[in-house]
Order: C-alpha cells, then sequence, then structure tokens
C-alpha cells in the first residue's frame, strides 16, 4: 500500500483519521500501533515478524542501556551499545546484503574453477534500512542521555512501526519526538497544516516524479544504444525524478504526522541549490546523512583529528552510506564518488558560500556533478554505468532515438519544465514548510493553487490508474 494510491487515500486514512479522531486520548496510540501494523503486513507480509522481532530485542536493549546509564556502569552501557549494534546490523546484513557477498564469493569461485555456493536468493523486507536505523537510534539516545527509555513497549513500538515514515523515512531519531510518544495535541489547526502538506507531496510524485519517469526508464534500461542526446534527457529526467519522488514521499510523511501530532524533522533543504557538495549533504536526505554524522562520523573523530584522519572519517562515512542504499557495486562506487568531491572541499576550504557570479558557477558544477553521480546511482550494474557515460560524454552522437521520442508528450515535457525550475529557484524557498506554516500571502496563494487545481488533477490521475511505487520502497 503506498500513499498514492486509492486503497491508501480512499479507505486506509480516512478510515484511520475517523478512528483516532473518537478515540480517548489514551487509546489513540494503539489506534496508530494497530493501523501501522496492518499497514506494514499489507506490503510487506509475513516480513512482519522482523519488524516485531526488530522492536522488541531495540526495547530490551533500551531498557538495559537506560537501567546502566541510571546507575553509572560505563563498561555495562558500552557492551549493551555493542550487542544492540550486533543485533540490528545483523538482521540488516542478512536480509539486505547476504545475497551480495555470496554472489562475490561465488564470482571469485567461478574464476578459479571452483564449486561455488549452493544459495537461494533472500528477499528484502520493505523498509528494513530505515527502521533498523531508527530503532537502533533509540538505544544510542538513551545511551547519551538523550532521552528515558520507555517504559511501556507498545509506545516503542508505535515510534518504529509509525505508518507515515515506516517505508522511507525520514529517519526519526527517539529525541525527536520522546515527548511526543506520550503526550501530543490532536488539532483542527494540525489536521489542516498536515493536509496541505501531505497534498503537496502527493502532487510533486504523481504530477511531476511519475510524469518523466518513463523517459529516465527509458534511457537507463536500454543504455547501450542511446545516443548523446538520449543520455541527457535521460539524466536530467532522472535528477528531476528522484528529487520529486523521494521529496514528495518525505512531504506526505510529515504532512502525516503533523496531522496525528508529530513533528518530524526536514529531509530535505533545496539540495539542487547548494553551492559545494558539503552543502549538498546538509541538505539532502538530511535525516540519513545526520545520522551518520551524529553516530558514525563523530565517535571516529569527526573533522576533530588530522587531516588525514578526517578524510579516512569522510571515506568510511560515505562508503557506509553507499553500502546503505543497496548491495550492488554501483552504490558503493556513488557512495565513494561523493566521499571524494567533500575531501576536495576540504582541500579547496569551501567554509563560506559564495556570491555573485562564483555562485553561480559554483552551483553549475555542483548539479552537473550530483547528475554524474546519479547515473551509476540509478544504473543496474557497472557495465550499464560505462555504457550510460560514455553515450552521456559523446560516444554516440545522433539526435533522439525514436524509441524514446514516443514517450515524450506534453504532460511530460510540462514536467520536464516545471521540475527543472529547481534548480534555479532560491536556496531558502522551501515550499514545503511555507504550504504548511507561513500565513503570508504567497503562501496562501500556493495553498489556493494546490487545493483548487493541482490536487485535483493528481486525484484524477491516481482514480484513472497513473501512480508508481516511490523510489526509495527498494532501500
Amino acid at each position: 500500500m503506498v500513499f498514492s494510491s486509492q486503497t491508501f487515500l480512499f479507505v486506509f486514512f480516512p478510515l484511520v483519521l475517523l478512528l483516532y479522531a473518537i478515540a480517548p486520548r489514551r487509546a489513540r496510540n494503539t489506534v496508530l500501533l494497530v493501523a501501522s501494523m496492518l499497514f506494514y503486513l499489507w506490503g510487506g507480509g509475513w516480513f512482519i515478524g522482523w519488524l516485531l522481532v526488530s522492536i522488541m530485542g531495540n526495547w530490551v536493549f533500551g531498557h538495559l542501556a537506560g537501567k546502566a546509564k541510571e546507575t553509572d556502569q560505563t563498561k555495562k552501557l558500552h557492551a549493551i551499545v555493542g550487542l544492540s549494534v550486533v543485533f540490528n546490523i545483523g538482521i540488516l546484513g542478512w536480509f539486505k546484503y547476504a545475497n551480495f557477498f555470496v554472489d562475490q564469493i561465488n564470482g571469485i569461485a567461478a574464476a578459479v574453477d571452483y564449486q561455488g555456493m549452493d544459495w537461494t536468493p533472500i528477499m528484502l523486507p520493505i523498509g528494513i534500512s530505515f527502521f533498523t536505523f531508527q530503532a537502533n537510534s533509540y538505544v544510542f539516545d538513551i545511551a547519551k542521555g538523550n532521552g528515558k527509555a520507555l517504559k511501556n513497549p507498545l509506545d516503542f513500538a508505535l515510534y518504529v512501526s509509525l505508518f507515515p515514515q515506516l517505508i522511507a523515512g525520514p529517519i526519526v531519531r527517539y529525541h525527536q519526538v520522546a515527548t511526543q510518544l506520550v503526550s501530543r495535541t490532536f488539532s483542527l489547526d494540525n489536521v489542516t497544516a498536515g493536509m496541505n502538506r501531505f497534498a503537496l507531496g502527493l502532487c510533486k510524485k504523481v504530477l511531476i516524479a511519475d510524469s518523466v519517469s518513463p523517459i529516465a526508464d527509458a534511457a537507463f534500461n536500454n543504455s547501450g544504444n542511446i545516443t548523446t542526446n538520449d543520455a541527457w534527457i535521460g539524466i536530467l529526467a532522472y535528477t528531476i525524478q528522484i528529487y520529486f519522488d523521494f521529496s514528495g514521499y518525505s512531504d506526505m510523511a510529515i504532512g502525516l504526522g503533523r496531522i496525528f501530532g508529530f513533528r518530524f524533522p526536514e529531509n530535505f533543504k533545496h539540495p539542487y541549490s547548494s553551492a559545494s557538495m558539503t552543502e549538498f549533504w546538509r541538505r539532502w536526505h538530511v535525516t540519513l546523512s545526520e545520522w551518520f554524522r551524529d553516530y558514525v562520523y563523530f565517535p571516529l573523530g569527526g573533522s576533530r583529528c588530522s587531516k588525514l584522519l578526517t578524510y579516512r572519517n569522510l571515506i568510511f562515512v560515505f562508503l557506509l552510506t553507499g553500502f546503505w542504499h543497496g548491495a550492488n557495486w554501483t552504490f558503493i562506487i556513488w557512495g565513494m564518488f561523493h566521499g571524494f568531491w567533500l575531501i576536495v572541499d576540504r582541500l579547496l576550504d569551501k567554509k563560506e558560500r559564495p556570491t555573485g557570479f562564483k555562485l553561480v558557477i559554483n552551483r553549475f558544477i555542483v548539479i552537473f556533478l550530483v547528475m554524474v553521480g546519479w547515473v551509476v546511482f540509478r544504473a543496474q550494474s557497472l557495465t550499464a554505468a560505462g555504457e550510460y557515460y560514455y553515450a552521456l560524454f559523446g560516444g554516440n552522437t545522433g539526435d533522439f532515438s525514436a524509441a524514446l521520442l514516443r514517450l515524450v508528450s506534453v504532460q511530460t515535457m510540462i514536467a520536464l519544465a516545471i521540475g527543472s525550475l529547481i534548480f534555479f529557484a532560491p536556496r531558502n524557498l522551501a515550499l514545503g514548510p511555507i504550504i504548511e506554516e507561513s500565513d503570508t500571502r504567497f503562501a496562501a496563494f500556493l495553498r489556493a493553487i494546490l487545493v483548487l487545481i493541482a490536487l485535483p488533477l493528481t486525484l484524477m490521475l491516481i482514480i484513472n490508474g497513473t501512480f508508481s511505487p516511490f523510489l526509495y520502497f527498494q532501500f
């Protein structure tokens, strides 16, 4: 069940909202927990068992960590945190990376003419990368003293499984919602603001991301036979698609959370306006970047050590960031690519945002590098990525291919044009928070356009069956 499906929009969500509104205050967590479990069961099936294992295990680790913290048993606390990491990485590693490592072993075995391992591929539970990181952050926050352990396991279960952000984030850390889990406000103002934010995300997903996705798919699925023109229009389409798809989901998740009284952290802060790669990662997938920063980069020493060790820390963090996205060499290369450019930023001492013409040049360079990086991120293999790069940089000149031209319509051209505006907009023009909370005339005008034009058109497309899964569901 996805947010842009008829089942969610016209059955599941209205029913959950009704039950939540009429339920006594003490029962509202139960309503949301049951709804969240049904939501995951709908899409994840029997994998809900592993979600429950994660919930129960981390609740126990959090309880033990809280006791050790209260009694100042430092060694015991470190041991508990270490065991929680092994537990969580064990679950994530088995489901997400076992296939990858077996493939590498079998590849080496075949190269030396040796019998490989018999192996049945393991299916990946949806959302496991997100709920595993979120659950482990609970133990980290308890150990650091950034929150008290939850006595009620049902409250903790809700924290991990809350359906608005269960599948693809934002990654909400415990200290950010600790008080909201036990005390929050359900009001008409919150419902209205949340509905506006949700509607924005829904329109971004359906009107922009889904409209340009056929062009991106056509280019990347035929990387060996595309022209240079095809390659550039394909990567432009994907650059627009992945932003509007993922930020659209985040808008919907934040909006749904607001409806039920939660305040989730922002996940995107206009990343394509960045003037350096360092700034890009302060604006793109913010909750993941901050998770790695606080729980990996800082404990390694961050930038408080020598330059060489700082560069090591950056490379390691972005190696993990790439591997977090998927068990494929393409993601590892993508992570290392971004880690390299963050080191270049430090070598060039890019601490302050430039102005004037230099700002324009820097923004152009950053978006170019980001688009080049998206190639290996989107490609199915390193071979396919190599073929795409070959076409992208003039290896196969010529007009647009007939196969790609057939996908171009008025709708896709409008979507590409509107989506491209994101590259030129000011860095502080964040439509999500503006539409959700601002009381200016400009915000009122945007909400009117959203409700009277964009949303009805979006609902018409959904009713006609025009929607697709979110890109980050696969991670």
